[in-house]
């Protein structure tokens, strides 16, 4: 497995401790804009590139039966974390930890740093990605910050501060070494299959999610997935994106937000917290 990174810090305070999100926070503001659900795919397939993770996946997950059902038991807690209330977050962190509990056998162990640091990492790397896409670049203060209340996340899911890349530059440096070096397995590119496999009425929502991942994939990754791209379709998502930071802050906040449902619900304890 790979090992997590380790750059002698000092330790960082409790994560629990810098909770709940203050409003004006990176995270909650980022998190904000709904249109970077759509970078869950591109998330997804980077995380089972990772051989472990994939066999892991394959192992103790029921993506075939609940294809999506990864993605919004990953979405629904990282929201809670970030617009719950400490209670809301603490909770929704412990979630996460004890379906991680069991995930485990020869190879892969869904609790060890190593495995932890790439999912956070490729949780940031697509949030940056898709807000510097559809929304706006942020500046470099604006991704600092991010990157930081995203190490507090981490630290709830078991990912110590001193093991994570020292800054959001770091991380990207980190992100970039681990695509060149990934190998995808028959086994993730069977997992990807199986997602993205669609019949004549979930064809309208799957096929252009699944063009929209293979789009946003840094083309190494996309290669070794076998997902098809070309200039056509390369032009056709500059459009999209191009039309889509021109009109996204225009619109209203309210309007932009992740839809209700994966949404944590409004605590009456929130405003005292």
């Amino acid at each position: 497995m790979s090992r997590a990174l380790d750059h002698g810090r000092k330790t960082a305070p409790p994560p629990e401790a810098l909770l709940p999100f203050a409003d004006e926070s990176a995270v909650r503001r980022i998190h904000g804009e709904g249109i970077l659900i759509l970078g869950g795919g591109r998330a997804l397939l980077m995380q089972i590139a990772h051989p472990a993770i994939a066999r892991g996946v394959a192992a103790h997950s029921s993506y075939r039966g609940d294809r999506f059902g990864r993605l919004l038991r990953t979405l629904r807690p990282m929201l809670a974390i970030a617009f719950g209330s400490r209670e809301q977050a603490l909770a929704a962190a412990a979630s996460v930890n004890r379906a991680h509990e069991p995930v485990r056998g020869p190879g892969y162990d869904a609790r060890d740093p190593g495995l932890l640091l790439w999912v956070l990492a490729t949780l940031i790397d697509t949030t940056l990605v898709m807000h510097g896409r559809f929304v706006r670049p942020l500046t470099g203060d604006e991704a600092a910050a991010y990157y930081e209340d995203m190490a507090v996340v981490g630290g709830l899911l078991g990912l110590p501060r001193e093991q994570m890349p020292p800054d959001v530059g770091a991380l990207a440096r980190y992100v970039e070494r681990m695509v060149e070096s990934l190998e995808v397995t028959s086994e993730a590119r069977s997992i990807a299959a199986d997602l993205f496999r669609s019949s004549p009425l979930t064809w309208p929502l799957l096929e252009p999610t699944r063009q929209l991942t293979a789009g946003l994939l840094p083309p190494r990754l996309r290669r070794e997935f076998g997902l098809g791209w070309g200039p056509a379709r390369e032009t056709a998502l500059e459009a999209l994106s191009r039309a889509s930071r021109a009109a996204l802050p225009r619109l209203p906040r309210r309007l932009r937000r992740p839809p209700w449902f994966l949404m944590p619900p409004r605590d009456p304890k929130a405003r005292t917290a």
